[in-house]
């Protein structure tokens, strides 16, 4: 079963356990008279409470009487009271949390906060549930050990109440609840998030580790890019050296025709050319 429905199931079972305990302190039937000697003939019923004391007579009428005075009661009295007092007070509280914890809702912050906020109500809850049971066992074994008193008279004897047993039944649905919202919290405190959640601590969560990934990207860019630049010119270097080793040796280019004849040319040529053209003058004149 999902902890979510566990949790519902556990809430209902605690808002029960108020209404009972409620019921059982306002109720003033603790203990009855019981029906033994000459009370069947008269047909009386007599009751106790937390606050008031009830008397039914044959005739139907219900009278009933307050308790003012607090230091005339015995201690186990005085006991119940106070507990029963505490306990709805604790149970309310614990219902106050609950609805903050539950997993099926959107308010309560993040699934950690919610984890936290469902243990400090399912204690809320044991709490009230021990207040409940303790004057729940104390004022059922006073009454039983007072009829069980032979020195006490018939007419006096009392048994425990429908009150008492409601008291128990609050007490083990607070017992239950609190026990439930206990182990539906999550064990692990430094465990991940649940995937659906969309609250604002898992968001900016993701931002800030975006963000500090993104940081050391370029941390790690700018480290390596000069390297690789360095490591890209030596190998651009040496595969230029490699290929200058590798051509052969050209042969040098042929001399030009011009070049050539500059190489053959003998000034005896203009020298004949200049006699031959002195000889021609001569012959003229």
């Amino acid at each position: 079963m999902p902890s979510s429905t566990m949790q519902m199931l556990a809430f209902i079972l605690a808002l029960l356990g108020v209404l009972g305990a409620t019921v059982a302190t306002l109720l003033p039937n603790w203990k009855v008279s019981a029906d033994v000697g000459s009370n069947i003939m008269t047909a009386i019923s007599q009751m106790q409470g937390l606050w008031m004391d009830c008397t039914w007579y044959s005739t139907g009428v219900f009278s009933c009487t307050l308790k003012y005075s607090v230091l005339s009661l015995p201690a186990y009295l005085q006991t119940a009271r106070t507990t029963m007092v505490l306990s709805c007070m604790m149970a309310t509280l614990g219902l106050c949390l609950a609805a903050l914890g539950l997993k099926c809702t959107h308010w309560g912050g993040s699934h950690r906060s919610k984890g936290h906020t469902a243990l400090a109500a399912g204690a809320c809850f044991v709490i009230a549930g021990v207040l409940c049971l303790v004057p729940a066992s104390w004022f059922t074994n006073e009454v039983i050990t007072t009829f069980m008193d032979s020195k006490v008279p018939k007419s006096s004897k009392y048994e425990p109440g429908g009150a008492v047993y409601v008291a128990f039944v609050s007490a083990g649905f607070f017992l239950a609840g609190g026990v439930i919202f206990c182990m539906s919290c999550p064990r692990n405190r430094n465990g991940p998030l649940d995937s659906g959640s969309s609250h604002p601590d898992k968001l900016l969560r993701q931002v800030v580790n975006d963000r500090h990934k993104q940081k050391q990207h370029r941390e790690q860019q700018s480290q390596t890019e000069p390297q690789e630049q360095q490591h890209k010119e030596k190998t651009t270097h040496q595969e230029k050296l490699q290929v200058d080793e590798m051509q052969p040796d050209q042969p040098k280019p042929e001399k030009s025709q011009l070049e050539q004849e500059q190489q053959y040319y003998s000034p005896s040529r203009n020298r004949l050319q200049d006699a031959k053209a002195v000889y021609s003058l001569q012959d003229y004149v």
